[in-house]
């Protein structure tokens, strides 16, 4: 794949620079000002204002930070809290591990550009045909949503009071509805639809009847639990395919 993008880069199969800029700003702008919506649930959750723009400088990514003060607030313990949010925040690490390959960045700039590995910073650097386009398009989302994320975070936090009952708002699920707007179209196949419906069925099934935050670390089970059926399919089908030709 390295090479394929490499030859396409060699031929100047690539979009105007202009456009990809214009495209990730797009993307940047539009996530970056859910950040508000962050602000004002972590300070309506009973995290400090310090707390909350900390989360959001150095965790920077929003469904596991929603994540964490959603299971604060309903009362969670505070390592189960954590520990949602940090199987959340894992999918970024096989991210990585594709963008790796795609940007092929210098090694200095890989710790920073780590921080920036995200869905929206992944969705648009894979959407790009070149490495050049790709890594633009990578930056400036970053970038982009990085400051914003920050700023409305802060602005957030700071307005929470003068917004007021912050749960009549509903701007709690302001973050999972990005999230899943973001997610729904990168589910082709149905093995990815039925990992989604089924971690779906668990994490809403189990919330009356485990603490909060746990529900989203049972829900994990699905990826692996769908595999698995999907491998033995496979291998029954492979079995009556040979049974068939003897």
């Amino acid at each position: 794949m390295a090479e394929q993008t490499a030859l396409a880069d060699r031929q100047g199969g690539g979009r105007p620079d202009a456009a990809v800029v214009r495209d990730a700003l797009g993307v940047g702008v539009a996530v970056g000002l859910s950040g508000f919506a962050f602000g004002v649930t972590a300070a309506g959750s009973g995290v400090t204002l310090l707390q909350t723009c900390v989360l959001s400088l150095l965790v920077f990514t929003g469904a596991s930070q929603f994540a964490l003060v959603g299971a604060l607030a309903a009362g969670g313990n505070p390592l189960t809290a954590a520990a949602g949010a940090f199987f959340l925040g894992v999918r970024n690490a096989f991210y990585g591990l594709r963008l790796s390959q795609l940007l092929a960045l210098p090694r200095a700039v890989r710790p920073f550009a780590a921080q920036w590995v995200i869905d929206e910073t992944t969705a648009v650097a894979l959407a790009q045909p070149t490495r050049r386009s790709a890594r633009i398009g990578f930056g400036v989302t970053g970038l982009s949503l990085y400051i914003l994320w920050n700023l409305t975070t802060l602005l957030g936090a700071l307005g929470a009071k003068a917004i007021g009952d912050t749960d009549a708002w509903g701007l709690d699920a302001a973050g999972p509805a990005v999230f899943l707007a973001l997610l729904a179209p990168m589910l082709k196949t149905t093995t990815e639809r039925a990992v989604a419906a089924l971690a779906v069925v668990l994490g809403l099934g189990l919330l009356p009847v485990l603490p909060a935050g746990a529900p989203v670390l049972v829900a994990a089970l699905a990826a692996p639990a769908v595999l698995c059926l999907e491998g033995r399919r496979r291998g029954r089908s492979r079995d009556d395919a040979q049974g068939a030709d003897r």
